[in-house]
């Protein structure tokens, strides 16, 4: 079959990562299609264990390309400590193995402080998040004021979207009995995502049309 899909049917911890490590030995490319950072894909090659978060664990074998398509909700922090591991370890030689879509929700850091606040308001009704973001990125995509990836390379308008969504997050960080984010702690927040931003920029390309090429050029598709 030119396209393999690989779907966890269970609460996770499932063995995904080790599955798509195997079937990844004959795919051209890999694509992570939803989901956050927060679950881990551990594996061991020659004796060395890779942890990876958001990376898809086909990156491992230097004739796949790795794409992470637009269900994703991306942490930008995560992605650059998985590429700069990846990088010191001689494993992504090849930049281009290594395909983000440009439309990709962001994490940004009200999405986790929002994840973790409202945990705590929840006492013991807190549903167990890994507090790392992801449900509160899915509502903003849900509600169409999320920032996506090709807006966060874009200087201006990520500054204009991050003093808009900061000003939202505060709203419910207060009614959460939380601390909203102060004038300090919102300019490092832009200075920081700017130059995430940078790194993040070379690896955005079409996910869709990178599947279509190979696809029609007879490549082995693993979603």
């Amino acid at each position: 079959m030119s396209s393999l899909v690989c779907v966890g049917a269970q609460w996770g911890d499932e063995g995904k990562g080790k599955l798509v490590d195997l079937l990844a030995e004959n795919a051209d490319v890999v694509v992570r299609f939803q989901g956050g950072n927060n679950a881990g894909h551990t594996l061991v090659v020659d004796g060395v264990q890779t942890v990876l978060h958001l990376v898809p664990s086909g990156i491992l074998h230097e004739k796949t390309i790795c794409a992470i398509g637009n269900g994703v909700v991306v942490d930008p922090e995560v992605f650059v400590q998985e590429v700069e591991m990846l990088q010191a370890r001689g494993k992504l030689e090849n930049p281009r193995r290594l395909v983000v879509s440009p439309l990709c929700h962001v994490i940004m850091p009200w999405h986790k402080r929002l994840d973790a606040a409202r945990e705590q308001a929840s006492g013991s009704h807190k549903i167990g998040t890994t507090r790392r973001g992801i449900g509160p990125t899915y509502e903003d995509k849900a509600a169409r004021r999320g920032i996506r990836m090709y807006e966060f390379i874009q200087e201006q308008k990520l500054t204009e979207r991050i003093r808009k969504g900061v000003m939202m997050a505060n709203s419910m960080l207060e009614a959460l009995g939380d601390e909203p984010y102060q004038g300090a702690e919102i300019e490092q927040m832009i200075e920081r995502s700017h130059a995430l931003a940078k790194k993040v920029k070379p690896f955005l390309n079409d996910v869709g049309i990178l599947i279509e090429e190979k696809g029609k050029a007879g490549g082995h598709i693993l979603f």
